[in-house]
């Protein structure tokens, strides 16, 4: 009898809900570990200060990680006016105020209009666009300067709440490829201010719900137990 307790390779779909500050390379490798699986993946990077769902694909069904890549996403969040950071969200220190005194709900409403429909944004220098072979945000560390290439997305769906005002919530629905962070950095500008990131949590990926999803702890947990295996390693 084999004492193999590596998951055989037929393949799951996964839904974890990312803990903040973890990267999902993090979750991934997590998981590989704890939950001995051959061969797995994610469909779809959230940042690290971005909480929510992540699709992990196992085995065989790693073969339609694009699939799961290329359906929409939803996310709720809010971002702040007034600062700006140089990665757009509290990963960097603050390098700029800017006035929000000016900025009435008429101009929010009309700022958040320009972002309905097929726009096209610049990714953020903090983020894991390739440029030349190397990923931006290892550019943006040491300081230089990139050229990078806009990408055309669809923003189908954009709420703006600001009763917390100079906070603002949202809830956006887009393509995939889509920076939540290049929309509130473009924003701000927009805005004649400047805005960065504070809370961004992804609800939906296609029909994938986060409600439906594991922590990921819990997750560990169980699978181990199904397989027999320590639970306190």
């Amino acid at each position: 009898m084999s004492n193999d307790t590596t998951i055989p390779d037929e393949g799951e779909v996964l839904l974890i809900d990312k803990p903040l500050k973890w990267t999902s390379f993090d979750v991934v490798n997590k998981i590989k570990r704890a939950c001995k699986y051959n061969k797995i993946g994610h469909a779809g990077t959230l940042d690290p200060l971005a909480t929510g769902l992540l699709i992990l694909c196992t085995g065989k069904k790693t073969k339609i990680i694009d699939t799961y890549q290329a359906q929409e996403k939803e996310y709720t969040g809010t971002f702040v006016l007034g600062k700006t950071t140089p990665s757009v969200d509290l990963e960097t220190e603050f390098d700029a105020e800017y006035p929000v005194s000016h900025i009435s709900a008429d101009l929010l409403e009309s700022v958040r209009k320009t972002f309905l429909g097929t726009i096209e944004q610049t990714p953020p220098i903090y983020s894991a666009v390739k440029v030349d072979g190397e990923r931006l945000y290892k550019k943006a560390r040491r300081g230089e300067v990139a050229e990078i290439k806009k990408r055309t997305v669809e923003i189908s769906l954009f709420e703006i709440d600001a009763t917390n005002f100079p906070s603002i919530d949202f809830r956006i629905i887009c393509s995939k490829g889509t920076y939540i962070r290049s929309i509130v950095r473009d924003f701000g500008t927009a805005a004649e201010s400047g805005a960065y990131l504070s809370v961004l949590c992804r609800t939906r990926i296609g029909a994938f719900e986060l409600k439906d999803a594991h922590n990921l702890t819990e997750f560990i947990y169980q699978k181990r137990v199904e397989l027999k295996l320590p639970v306190d390693e």
